[in-house]
């Protein structure tokens, strides 16, 4: 690699960097919540794993903080660095994927919980980048029955409304991996990181019913699982702008005076949607 290339990838790295750790100061943070009868931080938990030759291998962390920066931009929350490595197991048989277990995800997200309250930061929004955390799912699950108020966001029913709003062709069934989606959104905040290829790199496997007996190797050889030649900016941008929007009713939700345990009115149902963890995209 020559000095120009090294510089080219150096500056595309730090172009990568940008808005993936929070630049608050302490007194930034003290302002937002001045005031604020529920103070709610977000998130963002994304992994490091494969996916295919033309996405970065932080493409859940990106996309995942995405989502909470254009939160951020809209409601008075408190954004946190991202969790980088979570649980890509599936895709253990490509180089480069790195993984912990479900447990120590949950307790790392259990101590920033705990952490939070102490200093005054009631809510926690968990924003999830990568599908296979399912125990996201079961630490919201665990707070809310113990009367903390945590959410889980985006619902598959969020990514869906994002996926009609922003012209999104690929179902969410069929979009599974480095797919329209994740394409979109990379090519809208950070299109120097998406390498040539994804124009010719569809592939799909709807049945994947044995996934987590057999892993991502056995639905696809190049890591995709999705149709990545739709991608565009523009899909990009409107997806995040359709998940901003639907943030609102978790933000009521969390923010409510009301305890957590009353039946929630039905507009703002989708907070329990998101139990299950997925997040529509690997």
């Amino acid at each position: 690699m020559s000095g120009s290339e090294m510089r080219t990838a150096a500056t595309a790295a730090a172009g990568a960097a940008y808005g993936l750790v929070p630049v608050d100061t302490t007194e930034d943070v003290r302002s937002r919540g001045a005031g604020a009868a529920t103070q709610v931080a977000v998130l963002p938990v994304g992994s490091f794993e494969q996916h295919g030759p033309y996405l970065p291998l932080a493409t859940d962390t990106l996309v995942a903080c995405a989502i909470a920066r254009e939160i951020a931009e809209a409601y008075p929350v408190h954004l946190l660095p991202p969790v980088t490595i979570a649980c890509s197991h599936e895709h253990a048989a490509w180089p480069g994927t790195v993984s912990i277990s479900s447990v120590t995800l949950h307790a790392v997200v259990r101590d920033i919980a705990a952490s939070l309250r102490r200093s005054g930061v009631e809510a926690l929004v968990l924003v999830n980048g990568h599908g296979g955390n399912y125990v996201l799912g079961n630490a919201v699950q665990e707070s809310s029955a113990r009367g903390e108020r945590m959410a889980l966001f985006p619902a598959p029913e969020d990514w869906e409304a994002a996926r009609e709003r922003s012209g999104v062709r690929t179902s969410l069934l069929t979009d599974m991996h480095a797919g329209e989606i994740e394409t979109s959104i990379l090519l809208h905040t950070h299109p120097e990181l998406v390498r040539p290829g994804y124009e010719s790199a569809d592939f799909t496997a709807d049945d994947r019913r044995h996934l987590l007996t057999l892993g991502m190797s056995a639905y696809t050889d190049s890591g995709v699982i999705g149709r990545p030649s739709l991608g565009s900016a523009e899909k990009g941008k409107e997806l995040l702008a359709s998940l901003a929007d639907s943030f609102g009713a978790y933000f009521s939700l969390l923010t409510s005076r009301k305890p957590t345990s009353e039946k929630s009115p039905s507009p703002e149902k989708t907070w329990d949607s998101g139990d299950s963890g997925d997040s529509g995209t690997e």
